[in-house]
């Protein structure tokens, strides 16, 4: 009994401390400041709190991943005075954090999924050198987006043409915060959009790799992709996605070709397969092709990159929407649907061609269908994704499978067949499948040709990639190398590029 009572007062002691202290911290917060201490400047008037209204309408359109201000401009399209709403500078939680994990969806493609992928694909004294080749990349063009490729590709306003933005808006990143760029996104801070960007620039060039695998130079590898991203990548990444572009048909109302890529057909896959080709026809193959067997040495490590670049490629491809919105969730779907008809599709093709459905057949299915539905997945719906997983397994099979063998050049790991012909075909396919049923923005500059003639914009389109693709590599290739050679020695190539270029070796037993 006596316990009780000691416990009970203990308990209501605490209470009476615990009240004490609270009067005591709100007497202080509400004291005046010392007399000594001067009196502070007047402060800048504050604008008005932004009423029930204006936050209702700024909860609405972060729900809708729409203008924050919209509801509250004028009939002249602007703010009035005084009415900012308490968003319209500020980035939504989720929306963000869905695109930082997307720019690390797309990172983790090419480090360490591409790495692994094309690196299981090679003969064992080359594996090491495709892994320099995807960490050179990241490295440079992350420094080359720093300084200015950013700018060129994203930056609007009175610099900025429909060929390429302007350099000096963003240049070195200068102004890149966490303020949404109401341009691309409303609700994503700009820094965020930038990183996430940042990766498709990554994994572009990083893709040429496979074309011209264990026989060419590091050094010359680096000086093209540097040459190469000012030349074809920014320019065409501007035209397809920049808000001037000359081919955004979505965003610019003024495009001169309106055609649409969701998430990277033309300025990712097209771009980066057919300079892979031109650029493997003037490296020429590597010794003893199409005598010496060069089969791949770990379909271990190609299977587990697949997967890798599958999951990352839901950054790729939702990620596009950015935003966590509806466009987002149907690219998600159809990325899955397209993806896994063509790695199955691709089997059984091979199973009827050749017998067996190899490892290789459905690994290289799942990549084609990822690629095919690049620039449809936010457009179409999924009966269209799975027409687009049938065609992404029987047309880049008759490329990898036939055409190769026909014309004989040495693409070594399939990057035409795949990206070049894949992301050609993706883009011609949007033409005819989007549809405005699963995205709204189709029905804004579009709303005219989507079902109609939509088809032959995306023709222009795919010409316009190729002319620049084709063009610029030739150039670039031909000066690296009259300045420091493409190849390494034939001693160096038959002994291998790990040990020679990069001093070490994959597997030492």
């Amino acid at each position: 009994m006596k316990s009780s009572f000691i416990k009970l007062g203990r308990l209501f002691g605490c209470l009476l401390a615990l009240g004490l202290a609270s009067t005591l911290v709100r007497a202080a917060d509400a004291a005046p400041a010392a007399a000594a201490t001067p009196a502070a400047p007047a402060a800048t008037p504050k604008k008005p709190e932004p009423t029930l209204e204006q936050r209702v309408a700024d909860l609405e359109a972060y729900v809708t991943n729409s203008d924050p201000s919209g509801p509250l401009k004028d009939d002249k399209g602007k703010v009035p005075d005084g009415l900012v709403t308490a968003t319209s500078a500020v980035a939504g939680p989720g929306h963000n954090a869905w695109m930082m994990t997307s720019a690390a969806l797309v990172l983790f493609m090419t480090l360490p999924g591409l790495a692994l992928f094309y690196g299981g694909l090679v003969r064992k004294k080359n594996v090491l050198s495709v892994l320099a080749q995807c960490l050179g990349c990241a490295g440079l063009v992350t420094i080359l987006w720093w300084a200015f490729g950013y700018s060129f590709v994203f930056a609007g306003g009175d610099g900025a043409g429909p060929i390429i933005g302007d350099f000096g808006k963003y240049a070195f990143l200068k102004g890149v915060d966490s303020v949404p760029n109401g341009d691309y996104g409303y609700w994503v801070s700009q820094n965020v959009f930038s990183m996430y960007q940042m990766m498709f620039a990554i994994i572009t060039p990083a893709l040429i790799v496979g074309a011209i695998a264990e026989r060419m130079k590091f050094s010359a590898i680096m000086l093209f992709i540097g040459l190469w991203m000012v030349v074809v990548y920014f320019p065409l990444a501007h035209m397809v996605w920049g808000i001037k572009g000359y081919m955004n048909g979505v965003w610019n109302a003024d495009a001169a070709i309106k055609a649409i890529d969701f998430a990277g057909g033309t300025v990712v896959h097209m771009s980066s397969g057919w300079s892979a080709l031109i650029l493997c026809m003037i490296l020429g193959p590597r010794l003893g092709f199409g005598k010496e067997k060069m089969a791949p040495h770990s379909m271990v490590l190609c299977m587990v990159g697949t997967g890798m670049l599958w999951v990352g490629w839901y950054g790729f491809n939702a990620g596009s929407a950015i935003a966590a919105d509806g466009v987002a969730a149907n690219a998600y779907m159809t990325t899955t649907l397209a993806t896994a008809v063509a790695c199955f599709a691709w089997g059984v093709i091979e199973k009827l061609h050749r017998g067996h459905a190899s490892i290789l057949g459905f690994c290289s299915g799942a990549v084609a269908g990822l690629v095919v539905i690049t620039p449809a997945c936010g457009f179409v719906n999924a009966t269209g994704a799975i027409i687009i997983g049938l065609l992404a397994a029987a047309v880049p099979y008759i490329f990898v499978t036939f055409v190769k063998a026909k014309f004989g050049y040495d693409d070594a790991l399939d990057t035409f067949g795949v990206h070049a012909v894949g992301g050609t075909m993706g883009a011609l396919a949007t033409g005819f499948l989007a549809t405005a049923d699963v995205n709204a923005n189709l029905n804004t500059n579009l709303k005219d040709i989507v079902g109609k003639t939509l088809w032959i914009e995306q023709v222009k389109a795919i010409g316009v990639t190729l002319v620049l693709a084709v063009v610029g590599t030739l150039i670039i290739a031909y000066i690296v190398k009259a300045t420091i050679g493409l190849r390494p020695t034939e001693d160096v190539e038959r002994q291998g590029l790990d040990i020679n270029e990069h001093g070490e070796e994959g597997y030492v037993l």
